[in-house]
């Protein structure tokens, strides 16, 4: 697995996007340009956290393996062993979903 040999610095989280749906609820295929940017992600990696004025080490608010709601931009783009991966800041994370 590449994330287990990768871990962000920080209060940064590495997530992967979920897949785009393909097809359209009445069962139509639905072209690359119509399927739209994905949202959701799965956390695979967590820095340990940032520090604040005082030195003390703020936790950070999501886990591994939870599904968080991104921003519709930001984020940057690693290539980990031929997949597709996004680092973003804990803060910039809009919500996680619970089950």
């Amino acid at each position: 697995m590449a994330f287990r040999k990768f871990l962000p610095m920080f209060d940064r989280v590495l997530v992967e996007r979920l897949a785009a749906e393909t097809m359209s609820k009445g069962g139509i295929m639905l072209p690359e340009k119509a399927q739209g940017k994905v949202l959701q992600a799965t956390v695979v990696a967590v820095g340990p956290g940032s520090t604040n004025q005082k030195g003390y080490l703020t936790p950070m608010s999501v886990k591994i393996g939870e599904k968080v709601l991104l921003p519709e931009y930001g984020g940057t783009k690693v290539n980990l062993e031929d997949k597709e991966y996004f680092l973003f800041r804990d803060a910039d994370i809009l919500g996680k979903y619970v089950e």
